[in-house]
C-alpha cells in the first residue's frame, strides 16, 4: 500500500489510503443525491448500505508512483435524482476538496452506482 508522500524543506509527509478515503468518503455523504457509500459482497452479490463509521470500505484509493490519487466510490442515490449530474457534482467536489486536503494531484475519480433508495 503506497502512501501519499508531500515533501518540504524541512522532511516529508506521508499520508495514508485510510485517511484520503475517510476524508473523501465524508464528502461524498454530504452531497446531494448521495444516500451513502455501499459495500458489495462478491460472493452472492449483495449490496448493503455503509454506516458512517464504515465509510471507507465503499471507497478505493490509490496512490500512484507517480503520487497521483485514484479513487473509485461505490454509492447509493436518491430516487429520483439524474445520476449524472450527481456523479458530476460529486467528482468536481471530490477532486477539489482532497486536493486542497492532500497537497497532491486527484487524477482519476470513478463512480459505480450500486443501488438507488429513497431518502429517508
Amino acid at each position: 500500500m503506497v502512501k501519499g508522500r508531500l515533501d518540504n524543506k524541512l522532511g516529508q509527509i506521508e499520508i495514508g489510503p485510510d485517511v484520503i478515503a475517510s476524508y473523501a468518503g465524508s464528502i461524498a455523504v454530504e452531497s446531494f443525491g448521495i444516500v451513502g457509500m455501499a459495500s458489495v459482497n462478491v460472493k452472492d452479490g449483495l449490496v448493503r448500505l455503509l454506516k458512517k463509521e464504515s465509510l471507507t470500505q465503499g471507497i478505493k484509493v490509490t496512490v500512484t508512483p507517480e503520487n497521483k490519487i485514484w479513487l473509485a466510490f461505490h454509492l447509493i442515490v436518491a430516487y429520483g435524482v439524474n445520476i449524472n449530474a450527481v456523479a458530476e457534482n460529486l467528482i468536481e467536489t471530490v477532486k477539489y476538496k482532497v486536493e486542497a486536503f492532500s497537497g497532491m494531484t486527484v487524477e482519476k475519480i470513478k463512480i459505480y452506482v450500486e443501488g438507488v433508495r429513497p431518502i429517508d
